[in-house]
């Protein structure tokens, strides 16, 4: 029987643990282990299966039975790499990869390969190395031959990676120190550009939300960009910024992020710090959910967790969209809108249709309106500590020295403006 052997054949497994506290369904978790195993061009899905188990086996993970019945499966499908949806410990996957004669992939490892395939900017390509090198670093009985791989996949599905040989912790140290070197520098570049665009009198609005909620979509609907929106997990990784003119309102900037998950590596949390970084500075963040998902509440749960362990102040002005109404039942619509009418702070729409924009946007304006304001201030020689207070929190668009003293003109926030006042 000929395959097309340009693609990787692949099985997905999600170990449902009975000792595991999970919140999750096994069937979207499934679900969503087969999509971002799609994400990936080079791999083809044959099956997937849910497997039942009371505990792991700290050598095998599975039971000698399931361990037989399944390896008796992928030699049938000709599988030459197992997903594993969730952790897997270094000495479990050695002993599975001799047990079935085919490479195994975490959930850490699948997700590290995914954005290694997504990351375009120097600085996404820099984080996603280094968060690959460090869990490299874990996992000896890995091999890692190619440290100065080309872009585009990590080696773990495939390629020069695929010898088993004990990765050499001195050269991946070294790497990654090289790495933090180059990232430091990147990061110092963005910066000056983040303080000049702090100057523009832009308020920045931060779409976020899980994988797939249809941000990219809303962005695209807002902007008239043409930002990659597919239903594919991890569609955008970069983040992507665009000025848009409120209706009635004022002009703001934009900014599409990546979508979160679940269950994020560890490894992954400081690439994500630095792609969203916009988020962080943002003056007005819209958590972007798909209400028609059966795990909307979970997923939106998630998101929250991951904007806390970026450290996004709970403070910063929030708008909740349940975004994909047209996918929902009638009921269920006429629900959803209910509670968007009841709560100010939450918005149905579609960003398909377009269903809800109009009020979405209105709100967006009202939260912004003198967001920031301009005005020309006029100090003393004398007044040097307000002078240095300004500078300090970047808000001094021009200065004039005259006789008396300075005239400054400033971009800044009602907040800022009540700060100095008290100065």
């Amino acid at each position: 029987m000929e395959h097309d052997r340009t693609r990787t054949r692949a099985w997905v497994l999600h170990p449902e643990i009975k000792t595991d506290e999970q919140r999750r369904i096994p069937e979207p978790a499934l679900e969503e282990a087969v999509s971002l195993a799609a994400a990936l061009p080079d791999l083809v899905v044959i099956g997937s299966e849910i497997v039942r188990l009371q505990r792991a086996q700290p050598g095998l993970l599975f039971g000698s039975g399931k361990i037989e019945e399944l390896g008796e499966t992928f030699r049938e499908s000709e599988i030459e790499l197992v997903l594993i949806d969730g952790p897997v410990t270094p000495v479990q996957q050695r002993n599975l990869e001799r047990a079935w004669k085919v490479k195994i992939l975490d959930r850490t490892g699948l997700i590290l390969e995914i954005f290694s395939d997504r990351a375009r900017t120097r600085e996404g390509v820099l984080q996603v190395e280094m968060a690959a090198l460090s869990y490299q670093r874990t996992r000896l009985v890995r091999a890692w031959t190619h440290l100065e791989r080309q872009r585009g996949g990590l080696g773990f599905v495939g390629g020069p990676g695929e010898t088993q040989i004990e990765a050499d912790r001195r050269a991946i140290d070294e790497q990654l120190v090289r790495l933090r070197r180059q990232l430091q520098k990147v990061v110092k570049t963005r910066t000056l550009h983040r303080a000049a665009r702090a100057k523009v009198p832009y308020p920045i609005v931060a779409l976020v939300g899980y994988t797939n909620a249809g941000k990219s979509t809303l962005f695209n609907r807002l902007t008239g960009a043409e930002v990659m929106a597919k239903d594919m997990l991890f569609a955008t990784l970069d983040p992507t910024m665009r000025r848009v003119e409120l209706p009635d309102g004022p002009e703001v900037i934009l900014s599409d992020t990546v979508g979160f998950i679940s269950n994020l590596p560890t490894e992954l949390v400081a690439a994500f710090r630095a792609t969203l970084e916009e988020v962080l500075g943002a003056d007005l963040i819209v958590h972007v959910r798909d209400i028609s998902h059966e795990e909307s509440d979970a997923q939106a749960q998630d998101v929250e967790t991951i904007l806390d362990s970026l450290g996004v102040d709970e403070g910063r002005p929030r708008l909740e969209v349940w975004n994909k109404i047209d996918l929902l039942s009638e009921n269920e619509r006429e629900a959803a809108l209910a509670r968007a009418e009841r709560d100010r702070k939450i918005f149905a729409i579609s960003a398909i249709t377009g269903e809800g924009l109009e009020t979405l946007l209105a709100e967006i304006a009202t939260q912004l309106q003198g967001t920031r304001h301009e005005k020309t201030l006029k100090l003393s020689f004398a007044e040097g500590d307000k002078r240095a207070w300004l500078f300090r929190q970047d808000v001094v668009r021009s200065e004039e020295q005259t006789d008396d003293g300075f005239v400054i003109n400033v971009l800044w926030t009602d907040k800022q403006a009540a700060k100095f006042d008290g100065l």
